[in-house]
């Protein structure tokens, strides 16, 4: 009987998730798919993300998110972080596009871990 440990199952939700498969939403898709996370599409616009349930809300997914990865302009973004707070979620990743003081400044108040990086750089792929 094998005693190694059993891989840990990542979870992310990409908030701003796309079906435009030139947007960087749709792309974070795509690499953290590749990488054997396990993603959950946020866009209340969408019902399915390359071929993935599409979420509203993160608030919507049933069961713990570790990662958000944020694909949002500031203006939309900073209405989400609540959401993202009320989940639980371990890191939020702000990618490039998607920042601003005000959103650094609110994700610093709610406590959340706000990563300020390209989250597909992270897991080791190229946007």
């Amino acid at each position: 009987m094998s005693t190694a440990a059993a891989p840990i199952a990542h979870t992310v939700a990409v908030i701003g998730a796309s079906n435009a498969k030139e947007k960087y939403g749709n792309r974070a898709v795509r690499a953290y798919l590749r990488k054997g996370w396990t993603v959950y599409p946020v866009n209340p616009n969408e019902k399915e993300v390359e071929g993935l349930n599409a979420y509203a809300s993160i608030t919507d997914i049933l069961g713990p998110v570790e990662r958000a990865s944020l694909y949002l302009p500031p203006n939309v973004g900073l209405g989400v972080l609540d959401g993202i707070k009320q989940k639980g979620v371990t890191e939020l990743f702000v990618n490039p596009g998607a920042e601003s003081d005000e959103i650094m400044a609110k994700a610093e108040a709610l406590g959340l871990n706000a990563i300020w990086a390209c989250s597909i750089i992270d897991i080791g792929e190229r946007p």
